[in-house]
């Protein structure tokens, strides 16, 4: 699996791709048919990657079976079901599905029913020629760099690439500064690790410091790779995984966040100290506010993928406020091809926190963007309205 593809993606775009939902048995299952172009090598393997198999190109239980219509098909197990994200590959990342203009195809995106069976019939428009892709040039900018590549995450028994961002003063002053963790750290910074875009957390906070802003530090962490589900859930999911977000959680605050603090010059207060993400990420960023409040103060909640599990709102109801914080959600009307999962979780993540004692307007803001997707572009356009509000903008920062 190459870095591009180590992490679920939803950017809401199908490739030749149909929905068909009709009468089925109680027990759901999808089953994904498929034609392929006129260029499939003779005798071909084709297989299906996604987010329910931890993206791995070649899994031998993912193989399409070629039928005599010419057509390839395959039944997924019945518990795949909610949102799923996947690719059609002859057997590599380097020989996936491209689109018809020879350029990567999207991932495409399925809601499977609570109940009855769905078919997803696509076509793939051609195939890559198996040759590794070029190099892309990196985007980030001087303030960014790799603070270590193999940074020990004890609470799991493994390292991970962790980056940061410090403001464009901080060599030239002695100001201290906020600080937000970050996840999905490939896609935070650098087009070059990125799959279809960054964030430009460095581009925008740097203009924003151009233009008066006090400036904060930013740390990222890669995503683990087919561990990503794993650890950005405390809870599990019966085929996605999950469950070590627990651990994950544990590192930032009891971890990570004692060695910035022991070697920069941060504000180590909980409301001078945020963490942020989308999709999974953004679940385990309100999870980690939730469960270290003396800890995470602020909170960035972009597109969060709440469906993962239910234990999401009994956890948020549980939680009480300290005081100050600030929680910031956003979430788009079109988050691939059924937004109401997406949309729908926001506002009741939004009434929960209400009910839990936070105060709407000024603990936790929700928006809805009618224009919104499942991609970077989004995130990167939302990410300075959620910054200025988690940390008041350059001015609030004497």
């Amino acid at each position: 699996m190459t870095a591009v593809h180590r992490h679920i993606r939803h950017t809401g775009a199908l490739v030749a791709g149909a929905f068909l939902l009709g009468a089925a048995p109680a027990s759901a299952q999808l089953t994904v048919r498929l034609t392929v172009p006129r260029n499939t090598p003779p005798g071909a393997t084709i297989y299906l990657a996604g987010s329910f198999n931890g993206w791995n190109p070649a899994s031998p239980d993912y193989r399409l079976a070629r039928e005599a219509s010419g057509e390839y098909a395959i039944t997924l197990h019945e518990d795949v079901r909610g949102p799923v994200d996947f690719k059609f590959t002859l057997g590599s990342w380097d020989a996936a599905e491209s689109d018809s203009t020879g350029a990567d195809a999207p991932n495409r995106r399925f809601v499977v029913p609570a109940t009855g069976a769905a078919t997803y019939a696509g076509s793939v428009a051609g195939w890559r020629d198996g040759s590794p892709r070029p190099a892309r040039p990196s985007t980030a900018s001087r303030s960014v760099t790799v603070l270590d590549t193999a940074f020990a995450i004890p609470q799991l028994g493994r390292t991970r690439r962790v980056w940061i961002y410090l403001p464009p003063d901080y060599a030239t002053t002695t100001k201290t500064y906020p600080v937000l963790y970050m996840h999905d750290a490939q896609n935070v910074f650098d087009d070059a690790t990125s799959y279809a875009g960054e964030w430009g957390v460095d581009e925008t906070l740097d203009s924003l410091h151009a233009a008066g802003d006090w400036g904060a530090i930013v740390v990222a962490v890669d995503n683990g790779g087919q561990r990503r589900l794993d650890e950005y859930s405390p809870w599990t999911h019966p085929r996605h995984g999950g469950g070590e977000g627990d651990a994950y959680v544990d590192f930032l605050a009891n971890t990570l966040k004692p060695y910035i603090d022991a070697r920069y010059r941060t504000r180590p207060d909980r409301l001078n100290t945020g963490v942020a993400g989308s999709s999974m990420g953004g679940l385990i960023s309100l999870y980690a506010a939730l469960k270290y409040p003396d800890v995470f103060g602020r909170a960035g909640v972009f597109s969060p993928a709440f469906w993962f599990s239910e234990q999401n709102f009994a956890f948020a109801r549980a939680a009480r406020p300290l005081g100050g914080e600030r929680f910031y959600l956003v979430t788009g009307a079109r988050e691939g091809d059924a937004p109401q999962v997406y949309e729908n979780d926001h506002r009741r993540m939004v009434d929960t926190l209400a009910a839990a004692g936070f105060r709407v307007g000024r603990q936790v803001v929700g928006y809805v963007r009618e224009d919104g997707t499942h991609s970077e572009g989004f995130w990167r356009r939302e990410f300075p309205a959620a910054y200025r509000w988690m940390f008041g903008g350059g001015t609030d920062c004497p």
